[in-house]
């Protein structure tokens, strides 16, 4: 293929007047000219390493080094994206590192108290109180716009709200109590010798009269009450009621229906508060009032 092309050069040359001699000598001349030029050993292996990760044609990218502009290379990532893609520190990490920092410039502050010191305390602590002031404004908006987060809705803060909840809860443990004698009694472990059960007892008495609850008093000492004459002596019962130690004046509510013993508390209450007790273990779900 190329001896026609070498010919038809010659006689071209030779038809323009120049001898044969000299237009063998420019077809030489352009031939090797043309031709191309073997690299030296040493040289290819001299390669960058990092041609040899490059990608695409083997002749336009390992011969010719056309480099990224030819999609050879990679193009490098900017120093925006290589800090992008570094991962990011948690808020947690975040706020430690915010409470770790005031507790710094706090110390400094007061460690070494110049103008400079105090003033980049402050500076940043009003930063740290701005945000949770945006917090908590941000936190009350919320609630206000989603009434199932709304704790208040359940137990108000506000004067009005509390009487009207007040007044609704009375109602409902004066309605439970009302009948609470029919399935509830009361073991009331008490010693004659102690000076708090001889307050105590009268008090338990009121309550059994006001509400028909069954008192039944039980005295660990074997000792008499004034309050209740028909006493018992403990033979057990105030470790079976899962008490523990010899503490009185003592309260155990006891249902009749599930057999179980539910212990309302130890030393001298008022009447209102053993029967909110009662009303709460009875009738209250944990959690719910708070």
């Amino acid at each position: 293929m190329c001896a026609p092309l070498t010919l038809a050069l010659t006689l071209s040359l030779v038809a323009s007047g120049l001898p044969a001699t000299s237009a063998n000598a420019q077809l030489a001349d352009s031939v090797s000219l043309s031709a191309p030029q073997e690299e030296p050993e040493a040289a290819r292996e001299a390669v960058p390493a990092q041609l040899a990760e490059q990608s695409g044609d083997d002749f336009y990218c390992r011969e010719r080094r056309l480099g990224e502009w030819f999609y050879c290379e990679k193009p490098k990532a900017k120093p925006s994206e290589q800090r992008a893609q570094q991962p990011t520190q948690s808020s947690a990490d975040q706020l430690a590192a915010i409470s770790k920092q005031l507790e710094e410039m706090k110390a400094r502050a007061i460690l070494q108290p110049t103008t400079e010191n105090v003033s980049a305390y402050i500076a940043f602590q009003r930063e740290q109180l701005n945000r949770a002031s945006s917090f908590a404004d941000m936190w009350r908006r919320t609630i206000w716009q989603n009434p199932e987060l709304d704790y208040t809705l359940q137990r108000p803060v506000n004067q009005l709200g509390k009487r009207t909840w007040l007044d609704n809860r009375t109602a409902d443990k004066n309605r439970v109590l009302a009948s609470i004698s029919k399935r509830y009694g009361v073991f009331y472990f008490y010693s004659s010798a102690c000076a708090a059960c001889e307050v105590f007892g009268p008090i338990m008495r009121s309550v059994s009269d006001r509400f028909g609850l069954t008192v039944m008093a039980v005295s660990l000492d074997g000792g008499p009450s004034k309050a209740f004459p028909n006493f018992t002596v403990d033979t057990g019962q105030y470790r079976a009621m899962g008490m523990q130690g010899q503490q009185v004046p003592a309260l155990v509510l006891f249902d009749t229906q599930t057999k179980r013993p539910m212990p309302i508390g130890y030393g001298v209450m008022a009447a209102d508060e053993v029967m909110d007790r009662i009303f709460t273990l009875t009738s209250v779900e944990p959690g719910s009032d708070f």
